[in-house]
């Protein structure tokens, strides 16, 4: 390894004690005290051996890593990245492990950058949580062969033909049972003539139509049974109970579910004349409504949702702020836009919990006009509140947008640097070693940014540019 020696240019009265201060140094010491110049795009940077050897399994302070980039003619490394990166990652070296991102450089950027250089797993992960970041976790599969099957079929689209197939099935079901949903409350469908019986006496009895003639009920049905058959294979083949409902779509599908069911229970004690109307219609009526919630089901199979929930959940310290700033403000122009107005007595602020309704419009500037002031000091007031309602929202704003901005280039990397291959589950004869594996471990994990890639019917999980695992660890992680 080559470095850079100390100036021997000066005089001979100053280089003389430093050759014989050199002289006396042990080995080790002269050389951890030696220097290294690493050169960033044509910007160079000098630092001490011993500064980069705290952190010997990054790419800088592993001598054989670095090697690769060495310069023997200018005797120097040289790398060809971003130059205000590299501030925060030699100051992590010099600091003893604080990386801060420069505030110049994107998150996207900086991530890639400490990436490459090899940074620990810890500390990527530290700085993804201090980014409002969410880490990529490990989902486990199931240890045998089936359940593994099931789980992949229904659980991940990407990985095979079949899946993809149930995928768009339940898509399809979803997007029939919301339409279903909203056409049922149109009026032409909702009125619906009573049923008229003739009995022997000569009496006419009507009564109201039975729900399970319905044909809305019929079609409501047909996609309750695939729902809760997906639901139950899923349910079935999980490789953790506990896991399983800690997930929130998997609540989501609970809840889409569920109404149907109760509504059926109070549909036949209703029928047979065991609970009251008035008490069963409202019940009914909140009902009927949790089932618009089965529109998040479309999330497990949307990039575009997911992006959207991953950004909402990375952003919650900002939304918090935002809607602790417009309470601040509603409170505040409510107050002011009352007293200015109390002399009036055509006013329409009453209140100030009535006023409280105009503050949100007007911060938000949606305006809608059904209370306005009509004093020259209620007027200024509501000048006042649309321009805070203005600043108010666009200071988060652009925190929320940098964080969209992030998942969605995020997905579409992955979409272009990754691509799913078709593999069944099974273990070949010829490799007994797979199925000992199996029964022995099952933490086995499938990542949310891997792909497939098989051969024949193993089971492996690669990078793009990897070719060939050198070994089977009995667990499907990111490579």
């Amino acid at each position: 390894m080559t470095v850079v020696s100390q100036d021997c240019n000066e005089e001979a009265v100053v280089v003389t004690p430093l050759l014989q201060d050199a002289a006396v140094l042990e080995p080790a010491e002269r050389e951890c005290s030696e220097r290294v110049v690493i050169n960033i795009s044509g910007l160079r940077f000098e630092t001490q051996l011993k500064t980069l050897s705290r952190f010997p399994t990054t790419l800088l302070g592993d001598p054989r890593k670095r090697t690769r980039f060495f310069d023997p003619l200018r005797n120097e490394y040289f790398f060809d990245r971003n130059r205000p990166s590299f501030d925060a990652i030699l100051y992590y070296y010099q600091s003893g492990g604080r990386l801060r991102r420069p505030v110049s450089v994107p998150v996207d950027i900086f991530l890639e950058e400490i990436k490459f250089y090899e940074l620990e797993d810890e500390v990527i992960g530290t700085y993804k949580e201090d980014e409002g970041l969410a880490r990529e976790e490990e989902r486990p599969l199931p240890s045998k062969e089936f359940p593994r099957q099931l789980w992949l079929l229904f659980e991940y689209p990407e990985s095979s033909g079949p899946a993809r197939t149930i995928a768009i099935v339940s898509v399809m079901v979803i997007l029939i049972s919301i339409v279903i949903f909203c056409l049922e409350t149109l009026p032409e469908f909702r009125e619906v003539p009573p049923e008229i019986e003739y009995h022997a006496n000569g009496s006419i009895l009507s009564k109201g139509p039975s729900p399970f003639t319905d044909p809305f009920f019929m079609v409501e049905t047909l996609c309750i049974v695939w729902f809760s058959f997906e639901f139950t294979m899923r349910f079935l083949s999980c490789p953790s109970k506990a896991a399983f409902f800690k997930n929130i779509m998997n609540l989501i599908d609970v809840v889409a579910i569920a109404p149907y069911f109760i509504t059926l229970g109070l549909d036949l004690a209703e029928h047979q004349g065991s609970s009251q109307q008035a008490a069963s219609l409202a019940i009914l009526r909140v009902i009927r409504l949790v089932r618009v919630f089965r529109i998040f089901k479309l999330s497990r199979h949307s990039k575009g949702l997911q992006i959207l929930g991953q950004t909402l959940h990375a952003s919650l310290r900002e939304l918090g702020l935002l809607i602790f700033f417009l309470l601040i403000g509603v409170v505040l122009f409510s107050s002011s836009v009352y007293f200015a107005e109390v002399e009036d007595p055509e006013s329409a602020f009453s209140s100030i919990p009535d006023a409280f309704w105009w503050a949100v419009v007007t911060m938000t500037t949606v305006g809608y006009g059904d209370m306005y002031p009509s004093t020259i000091g209620g007027k200024f007031v509501g000048s006042l509140c649309a321009i805070a309602g203005v600043l108010t929202i666009a200071l988060p704003v652009p925190v929320i947008v940098s964080n969209f901005n992030y998942f969605y280039h995020r997905e579409n990397d992955e979409e272009e640097n990754l691509q799913y291959i078709h593999v069944t589950c099974g273990q070949p004869e010829q490799l007994p070693s797979l199925g000992e594996s199996d029964s022995i471990k099952s933490n086995q994990s499938l990542s949310k940014t891997e792909s497939y890639q098989g051969s024949g019917d193993l089971e492996i999980l690669t990078h793009p540019k990897v070719t060939q695992p050198e070994s089977y660890t009995g667990k499907l992680t990111e490579v």
